[in-house]
């Protein structure tokens, strides 16, 4: 992150930078503070493309555009899966790429084998936005809370953390009403921690992911219509339910490994207390149970993309076990 971050602050700018990682929180904040780093408002100047039917020559004619009256043109290429099946026309194009051009892409799954991979390294910039660990989380949000005014123990920040998961969109939000709810007040107190984060959504996705796995569709679809009474996304709780599955398999094979929770925990940056509560669930179930769901949340997230099935029906077949 720190070459982001020189590079926003100095506005030197590479030809080719590639954002993916668990923490769509940070890819992307990146995203967005690239864009307005290289072009700003500059709608004339900007280009995007997304989802695997990106047509790589088009990508590649636009590329090849001089920029309207400014010094760069920025192409934004999402979800493309390029990183997993990359085009050779595109590998073989880029070191010939105007230096007006400035192509970035956003992608969940990412190949580090791959030529398209190894050709962004070599030529520009790709930066992996994982989980934070609990140190990052507590300065981040302490930093946060500073400019508004807010003063918060170390004590008050773990209660706030286990509230919270270790989700930084969820913390963000859930910060936000923290503020509100101080306001006139400098310091945070654990009563005010309780007061506002009542709703914990990483637990209701907890849950969700045992009732799933144990069968349990009624219970699953009712925790369900919670989070969308809540306002939560379809797509966010995919990603969450997707994301527990992920953790539940890791933990599961380095637990069958005889790693214990600490070093579960530093491996995956995950603070000890969600370790141990993802050590408990894992040995509720065999590996093959879990990893037959993480495949229904990746069948699930391909349909809403390819357009097959909208996102809330996607959801509801994947935890109601009718996929």
């Amino acid at each position: 992150m720190q070459t982001l971050n020189k590079d926003i602050k100095e506005s030197t700018f590479r030809p080719v930078y590639l954002l993916y990682g668990e923490e769509r929180f940070l890819v992307n904040s990146y995203k967005n503070r690239l864009k307005e780093a290289v072009i700003g408002d500059d709608a004339m100047n900007f280009s995007s493309f997304e989802g695997k039917g990106t047509d790589v020559d088009e990508l590649i004619r636009l590329a090849d555009t001089m920029p309207f009256f400014a010094e760069r043109r920025l192409i934004l290429v999402e979800e493309s899966g390029f990183f997993k099946n990359a085009p050779e026309a595109l590998v073989n194009y880029l070191p010939s790429m105007p230096d007006t051009t400035c192509l970035l892409f956003v992608e969940s799954q990412v190949d580090k084998r791959g030529r398209l991979y190894k050709k962004v390294k070599d030529m520009g910039y790709a930066a992996e936005l994982g989980r934070q660990d609990t140190a990052q989380l507590s300065r981040w949000a302490g930093g946060i809370l500073a400019k508004e005014g807010r003063k918060i123990t170390g004590r008050t920040m773990e209660l706030f953390l286990s509230m919270t998961g270790d989700d930084m969109e969820n913390i963000r939000m859930e910060l936000e009403k923290l503020i509100s709810y101080t306001m006139g007040r400098e310091i945070i107190t654990d009563e005010d921690v309780r007061a506002i984060c009542t709703v914990q959504v990483t637990n209701k996705i907890f849950d969700m992911v045992a009732a799933i796995v144990n069968r349990q569709p009624r219970k699953a679809m009712d925790l369900y219509e919670d989070l969308l009474t809540l306002k939560e996304p379809p797509m966010r709780i995919l990603f969450l339910i997707a994301r527990q599955f992920n953790q539940l398999l890791q933990v599961k094979e380095l637990a069958g490994k005889g790693m214990e929770k600490g070093a579960i925990a530093s491996k995956l940056k995950l603070q000890p207390f969600v370790a141990g509560k993802i050590m408990a669930q894992a040995r509720q179930f065999s590996r093959e149970q879990i990893l037959a769901c993480v495949k229904l949340c990746v069948e699930a997230e391909e349909a809403v993309k390819r357009g097959r099935l909208q996102d809330r029906l996607a959801v509801e077949l994947l935890i109601s076990g009718k996929y």
